[in-house]
């Protein structure tokens, strides 16, 4: 029989049991030396407590969601929804599940949940570039280059080189092999990896354009990777699948908080390998985080009850599109899915799935309004877009 000290194995080689010492088991507490009393530990207690609802009135919820309803700076700033927070209070385990789902629906392998897509795209890119020097090649518009605090050069050691699309619209094949680096020459950094955003400025990148670049990039043993943080618009717009948008590329990046109104959340997928490595790189991040079923909760509410919304969000912004086109406001970059960037001081008009009808409306109303004034005040629309405030029409109100 065996002691509390020992366990016993059969070694079969030897045909006797060999003893095996347990392994030293420390238990910690962190228990105070002296006894202390009650009101002190009543008198901390009263420090760190927080009521952060404290002071708010009530309805005030149901008033920001109203506010939302008229904003037009982001998709991000969509609020969840009282049915959204009932059903994620309900999945305290889930996160697994919802990267197993998201693997399924992306058709690759893998998917690892993570707290941004920023957060995404610089891990995604990292766990592709092992050995520096190399650069990535992107649109001179694309997030990862302007939006992402240099994550690039400051997490993987990369440059980065950008391209503006000489179509305007979206990179081509010729633009690509016109600044991709390979070969031995070794006065140039290689391109290890190709990162194109799809949608980018609301508009939607050629499949055949993408497939053509994928197929040249990984003749050259160089990685694709896509945000793809709005990538559900594009499944929306034009019916194709997730895994047929996807397919061309060995990571993408997909968002949660963007277009499908979850409060949190982005995942990045590639094959098990990847993953695994990108596992590993988001700890080194401090991105790993526990109890996430309820983000997880309201990704999976998202994507059941708020992506079928996208359709009237893209019919929304045809709709301003077109109204102010018929005004005479330039627009810079057409509405393909849910923006609108137009000639107002440089800015982009945003809708999302809780923008209201109302909304769009009163912003017809109040541009056609605004243009008519500056028409009568004798402006003149200038040949060229004016950067900064120079465009900006100021009428005084008074109350």
């Amino acid at each position: 029989m065996p002691t509390s000290q020992h366990i016993y194995s059969c070694v079969s080689k030897l045909g006797f049991l060999e003893p095996q010492p347990l392994p030293s088991i420390h238990i910690v507490a962190n228990m105070p030396q002296a006894k202390v009393s009650d009101a002190a530990i009543a008198q901390v207690v009263e420090e760190i407590k927080f009521d952060i609802l404290a002071g708010v009135p009530e309805g005030s919820n149901d008033l920001k969601r109203s506010q939302i309803a008229r904003t037009f700076i982001s998709d991000t700033i969509t609020a969840p929804t009282k049915e959204m927070f009932t059903y994620a209070t309900m999945a305290s385990l889930g996160t697994t599940a919802l990267e197993t789902h998201i693997a399924k629906i992306t058709g690759k392998e893998a998917a690892l949940f993570m707290a941004s897509g920023t957060m995404s795209n610089q891990i995604g890119l990292r766990t592709h570039l092992m050995q520096p020097p190399y650069t990535i090649l992107c649109d001179n518009r694309a997030h990862i280059f302007k939006y992402e605090a240099g994550g690039a050069g400051f997490h993987s050691g990369a440059a980065v080189t950008p391209v503006a699309p000489k179509n305007g619209h979206h990179l081509t094949l010729d633009d690509v092999k016109n600044n991709v680096v390979y070969g031995p020459d070794v006065h140039f950094a290689p391109t290890e990896v190709i990162a194109l955003e799809n949608t980018l400025n609301g508009t939607i990148f050629p499949q055949d354009e993408i497939i053509a670049i994928s197929e040249f990039a990984h003749s050259k043993g160089i990685k694709m990777h896509l945000d793809g943080a709005r990538i559900w618009h594009v499944a929306a717009e034009t019916g194709k699948s997730l895994k047929e948008l996807l397919e061309p590329f060995d990571s993408v990046s997909v968002c949660f908080s963007k277009g499908l109104g979850a409060p949190i959340g982005s995942c990045l997928v590639g094959p098990k390998e990847y993953i695994t490595r990108a596992r590993r790189i988001r700890k080194l991040f401090g991105g790993g985080m526990r109890q996430t079923g309820i983000l997880s909760g309201s990704v999976a509410y998202a994507l059941t009850h708020n992506f079928p919304l996208l359709p009237r969000v893209h019919a929304l912004a045809h709709k301003l599109q077109k109204s102010l086109e018929d005004i005479g406001v330039t627009i810079l970059s057409p509405a393909e899915t849910c923006m609108a960037t137009s000639f107002l001081g440089g800015s982009r008009v945003v809708l999302h799935i809780q923008t209201s009808e109302s909304a769009v409306d009163d912003l017809i109303s109040l541009i056609a309004t605004i243009a008519e004034e500056k028409r009568k005040a004798g402006f003149v629309k200038p040949e060229v877009q004016v950067n900064g405030h120079r465009d900006v029409y100021v009428r005084r109100v008074a109350h």
